[in-house]
Formats: C-alpha cells, structure tokens, sequence
C-alpha cells in the first residue's frame, strides 16, 4: 500500500495518512519506550501524516495521549509514564479486529464510544515483552493495519536471545558461549540448575552475565564476578523473566551496524562503537539513558572491517525475516573476528539512541529516517508475504 492508494472522497482534497503511534506497553521498558515515542512524534512530518499517539499503560489499558513530544523527556533521571501524557484516566482506546474496519474508537465510562477516524498505519515504538516480541504485531495482522517493523515471526525471535542466537547459528553467524535456564529447570531442581551454570563458568571462565532471556535496554542483567554473586544475579534477571541466559564474557569492542528497509531492499550503515563506560561496569541501562553514555560514530574501524560488519548486520536481518528497521550488536573480539551478540527489531530511537546517530551519520536525518520507515510499511501489506 502506498501513500496515493488510500481512500479519497470525490467532495473532499486527498487526506494525508493517519499514523498510530502506540508506546509505553506493560514491560519494564515502559519508559524508554515514552522516550521514543516523543522523538519520533516530534520528527513526524505533519505536512504528509495526521498523528494520533496511542499509549498502553503499564496495567495494559489503551489511553489516547496527549500529543505533547516534549513532556515524554527523561527528567531529573526518571522516565515519563504513558499516565504522564494520557488525556484520561479512565476508558480506553480500541481498535478494530475486521479487516476491513480501520477505525478506531475512544470510549469513556458514561459516555457514547467517539470515532477517532481511520488508521493507515501503526509507528508500534513499544520494546520488550507485549510490543516488541510479536504479539502487538499478531493483533495488528488480525485488525490488517500495516505497521512498522518486523513481523509476528522476526519480532519473536529478536526478543527471544536464545532462539536468536539458534537462528543465527543455523545461518552461519559466529555467536558466543551461552547457555540457558528455562522456568521448569529451576523449579524442578535448583540446584541442577545452579550447577549448570557453575559448570558453564568452569569451561569458559568468569566473569559472566546473567540476563533475562526476554528483555532489552540491558535491564535486568548483572556482571558476575564469581560464585558469591550468582544468587543475586539470578534473582535480578528472573524478576524481569522466569526464563535466564547465561554468556561468556567477550573480550574486545563493542560495535553496532543499523540496518533500514528500502525499496530495493536492507541496507546498513555506518557502525559506531560504544566504548568502555568510566563510571559503569558495563554499558548498562543508566550508562545507556540516565548517564548517556557516548557513542563513537562512526566506528573506528578500518575499510574491510566496516564492509564485514555491514554484511553481516543486513545477514542477521535477513536470517531472522525482519522488516522495517533492526540495530545488530556484535563483538570485534582480539583475534579479528566479529560475533553477534543480538539484535533489536525495534531499537530505541531516543535522541541519544546509537540507531538515529548511526543513520544520521550516513546521510539520513531522524525526520528522514521516520519517513522511510512509515513508507516502507505502507508499501507492505499484513497476512503472508
């Protein structure tokens, strides 16, 4: 679907595209997920699209928004609240489950239901379980409302690390040690569960990081530097997800690649490096959003080693069936070689955000790169494709 197919009325002019953009969400990336809405809803073009900001609170209520970009800023170190900008407290927003319905409709308590208007497609800005992980995508493809980013399929697979990193292997992409703790596991016998992971750091050594297998924005996860600190760290990522990935300590750079869906196909890139952080053990989430850590744009990297990490973004990307947009991860380990850590199928696109910087270094400004994205999911149609 493309911008001059959409419906027009003889009366009236061509109407511009509406576009949702629905953030927040119910996971504990709540409010990174606030943040981006805001940049994004400030870089929207408003001469080609009508916008309606959509946010779903942390409890999972649908509340239409105020669209307002400059209060979904982090302040004095704390992150906004989709309840921060929500025009009301109560009622929610709805949106149609026929497919040949894309309206969508505003109810209050004691109050008749009001048609906020036809939606052409949805910016879904929300990241972590219940947004980012294929299941906002599986309603969006029952109501057939195109939508940014990848599909039920990728989008799974990039939330879910394990998974990730099967699919990567069976594509040939190098990956780190890891090893895996699902909930029954831990149930049935904690200490078995336990003494995996000793003996994983026995045959790859410490430290190790112990994440959430379904998380991102490095919440949830904790260096380790021995035995004494497992328990806690344990605990820590199972509050996030009852499912824990375990991996080896990398030594070498950390290097980014973003990768944008064009006509023609996926193309990356500049890569940046997100150097050691002074005040953090690791490029963690205060490191990441409070402290705003610097990236380096582009990566120091020599010309064979930016066109190698380059293929391999747009590989991981076609490995994996993503769509729109996908920031890949890797390690340049001391030995030369470059190993995919993960990657993000909807990336944060805060001010500060590596994926904007990384696009803007190539040529392509934040309103620009919105705008791709928007086109790029206008062209697609939802169901099998």
């Amino acid at each position: 679907m493309s911008t001059e197919n959409l419906p027009q009325s003889p009366e009236q002019p061509p109407r511009k595209p509406r576009v949702a953009v629905v953030f927040g969400g119910r996971s504990s990336e709540h409010g990174i997920s606030v943040v981006t809405a805001g940049a994004v809803l400030k870089a929207i073009d408003r001469t080609k699209y009508d916008v309606l900001p959509i946010g779903i609170t942390r409890d999972g209520r649908w509340a239409l928004t105020a669209d307002e970009p400059e209060r979904m800023a982090i302040t004095d170190r704390r992150t906004p609240e989709v309840e921060d900008v929500a025009e009301s407290g109560e009622g929610g927003v709805v949106l149609p489950l026929d497919p040949g319905n894309r309206e969508v409709v505003v109810s209050e308590p004691g109050s008749v239901p009001k048609a906020l208007g036809e939606v052409d497609v949805v910016f879904p800005v929300l990241h972590g379980p219940y947004g980012e992980d294929g299941t906002l995508q599986g309603l969006l493809e029952l109501s057939g409302v195109p939508y940014v980013g990848s599909g039920v399929l990728a989008s799974a697979v990039g939330q879910d690390k394990e998974y990730m990193k099967r699919v990567f292997t069976s594509f040939g992409l190098k990956v780190g040690p890891y090893v895996v703790i699902r909930p029954r596991e831990w149930e049935q016998d904690e200490s078995a569960a336990r003494k995996k992971i000793v003996d994983f750091a026995g045959e790859h050594g410490w430290p190790l990081f112990v994440k959430p297998a379904r998380a991102g924005s490095s919440i949830g996860i904790t260096k380790v530097d021995d035995i004494a600190g497992l328990g806690d760290a344990i605990a820590e990522a199972q509050r996030h997800d009852p499912k824990i990935l375990v991996e080896a300590a990398l030594r070498g750079r950390e290097i980014e690649c973003g990768v944008l869906e064009f006509a023609d196909g996926p193309r990356a890139s500049v890569p940046s490096e997100i150097p050691p952080p002074d005040a953090h053990a690791y490029y963690d989430f205060e490191a990441k959003y409070i402290d705003s850590t610097p990236g380096i744009v582009p990566a120091p990297l020599t010309p064979e080693q930016t066109a190698e990490v380059q293929r391999l973004a747009v590989d991981a990307f076609e490995a994996a069936s993503c769509e729109g947009l996908v920031r890949a991860d890797f390690f340049l380990t001391e030995d030369g070689e470059f190993v995919i850590n993960e990657i993000n199928t909807m990336p944060g696109m805060t001010p500060i955000s590596m994926y904007p910087q990384m696009w803007q270094a190539s040529g392509i400004s934040y309103p620009e790169l919105v705008d791709k994205l928007i086109q790029a999911a206008l062209r697609r149609s939802t169901g099998l494709r």
